[in-house]
């Protein structure tokens, strides 16, 4: 499995929603499932499958489906 592939699961299982729904448009609350308990259990799931451990900085800063492959990177998670 790829780091997008691990990437892209860990919304999908999270969140419960289709792979059509990874698109740059899905932020923080933009669905209801994304809320602040959602949000977590996505890093926990994140830090998981990368091995990575993400500062509360980037955990607030991680607002999007788009920003989050930055957010990653840092930690040295290739794309």
């Amino acid at each position: 499995m790829t780091n997008v592939e691990k990437y892209d699961s860990a919304f999908i299982e999270t969140f419960e929603i289709d792979r059509s729904d990874l698109t740059d448009e899905l932020e923080y609350q933009s669905i209801p499932s994304w809320d602040s308990v959602g949000h977590m259990a996505l890093i926990a799931e994140l830090e998981d499958l990368f091995d990575i451990s993400i500062e509360m900085d980037d955990v607030i800063d991680f607002g999007s489906y788009k920003t989050g492959f930055k957010t990653l990177e840092k930690y040295g998670v290739k794309f």
